[in-house]
């Protein structure tokens, strides 16, 4: 019985946990060009991170509830992580970063080899 009960005051942690979403009242960021006329963003990967992803990957990514995320780019192309960011995978639930953030975020940690 006591394992039942921690199995779902975890469930209940790990899915409100995973909740922490964007700013909704949060004003549009404008787009900017760079030096070869590709689309940037403003968007703050890290910023996100921490606010969206660090309860359960941990606030260095190294892992907690969920996989370290540290050498995330050694393992997974900029694409794969943004379709786990998307999709979710295993229990991580999807979409909890969309759109721009989850552009942005998927780049920054396929950069983390």
């Amino acid at each position: 019985m006591k394992n039942k009960l921690l199995a779902t005051l975890f469930g209940a942690a790990l899915v409100l946990g995973a909740c922490g979403g964007g700013d909704d009242n949060a004003a549009p960021k404008d787009d900017a060009a760079n030096d070869n006329g590709a689309a940037t963003t403003d968007v703050d990967a890290e910023a996100v991170v921490q606010q969206s992803c660090a309860s359960c990957h941990g606030g260095n990514l190294e892992g907690g509830a969920g996989p370290a995320l540290d050498k995330a780019g050694a393992t997974h192309s900029e694409e794969e992580i943004h379709d786990i960011i998307i999709n979710g995978k295993g229990a991580m639930p999807p979409g909890i970063i969309q759109g721009e953030e989850a552009d942005a975020v998927a780049a920054w940690l396929a950069e983390k080899k």
